[in-house]
């Protein structure tokens, strides 16, 4: 039986290396497009030769994406960025790629894409990360009509930007907590990479959404204090003020990378909380239970106590 093929833009990122993985074990064949190939040879020691293929891509040439969409059974996107720069802007990245990649999908015999935004995506928020994430569905939506929106809550990981940045800030005494009371659904990078797989073996789900989330809801100021509990750290964790956070983050913003939260983070973090809402489809629509993100980040962050993993957990 012939491998269906699965092109996956990004799939060198956080997510893509673990939905990789669990798609070539399936016996799907994946084309990856990446902007710099020879960087990312370790995905092709996760299956039998020949079932990846690493392809250099330069967001600004779709010529190229054509040729690589053209024979494939699922396009799922990735792409994502946190924070702009001079190179890269948010509607470019968020909404203009799902546009083209929709329009070459509606071109060719693609059965369906998977397009991953983010919980909070909404064209009346403040943000432009999150406007930017909106309209990137919209477009997909409208101009190929099997279209699937994955939009996940914090993801986390051993690779992540997150519980290890924070374990890092623990050299700090103080760590200040911009939104403390701010609450999100942190979900394990792994469950993730499940629901894509599953969300493009499900039937009869075109043009839906799914909203997904770990197991429980947390605050971001209980969550720094449990990653500072799980390395074994005692540090005093207080909030910071908004006004005070706006005004250091239009400094930072000027650097090439931002150190912490951007001015854009902080307009994310003054309004709805980042959870699972009611609205849409959930991880219990694709028969998967999640991980507790809590428990498994001691499987990583182990590294940042005293003793590495021999340690002893207080």
């Amino acid at each position: 039986m012939k491998n269906q093929i699965c092109t996956i833009l990004g799939g060198g990122g956080f997510i893509g290396r673990y939905l990789v993985r669990n798609l070539t074990k399936k016996n799907y064949r994946c084309i990856i497009t990446t902007r710099k190939a020879f960087q990312k040879g370790y995905l092709k020691t996760q299956a039998t030769p020949g079932a990846i293929e690493l392809l250099d891509w330069n967001p600004n040439n779709f010529s190229d994406l054509k040729e690589a969409i053209k024979n494939s059974d699922f396009v799922i996107n990735l792409i994502g960025i946190l924070f702009e720069n001079r190179k890269q802007k948010f509607y470019n990245i968020h909404a203009k790629i799902p546009e083209a990649v929709a329009k070459i999908c509606a071109e060719s015999d693609v059965k369906k894409f998977i397009q991953v935004s983010a919980i909070g995506a909404n064209e009346k928020s403040n943000s432009l990360y999150q406007k930017s994430k909106f309209q990137g569905e919209k477009n997909a939506l409208n101009n190929f009509d099997k279209t699937v929106i994955i939009r996940p809550s914090v993801v986390c990981g051993s690779e992540d930007n997150f519980t290890n940045l924070f374990s890092k800030l623990s050299i700090l005494p103080i760590i200040p907590i911009v939104g403390f009371n701010y609450k999100f659904q942190p979900i394990l990078v792994t469950d993730v990479a499940d629901a894509i797989v599953k969300a493009i073996e499900k039937k009869n789900n075109e043009k839906k959404i799914y909203e997904i989330g770990g197991p429980k809801i947390i605050s971001f100021g209980d969550m720094v204090k449990s990653i500072l509990a799980t390395i074994n750290k005692k540090r005093i964790v207080m909030a910071m003020p908004m006004s005070i956070a706006k005004i250091q983050s239009t400094i930072t913003d000027l650097l090439p990378i931002p150190p912490i939260l951007t001015r854009d983070q902080c307009e994310i973090l003054s309004e709805n909380d980042n959870v699972v809402s009611n609205n849409n489809l959930t991880l219990k629509d694709l028969d998967l239970n999640p991980s507790d993100v809590e428990e498994a980040m001691k499987k990583w962050l182990w590294r940042y106590r005293d003793g590495g993993q021999f340690a002893k957990t207080k």
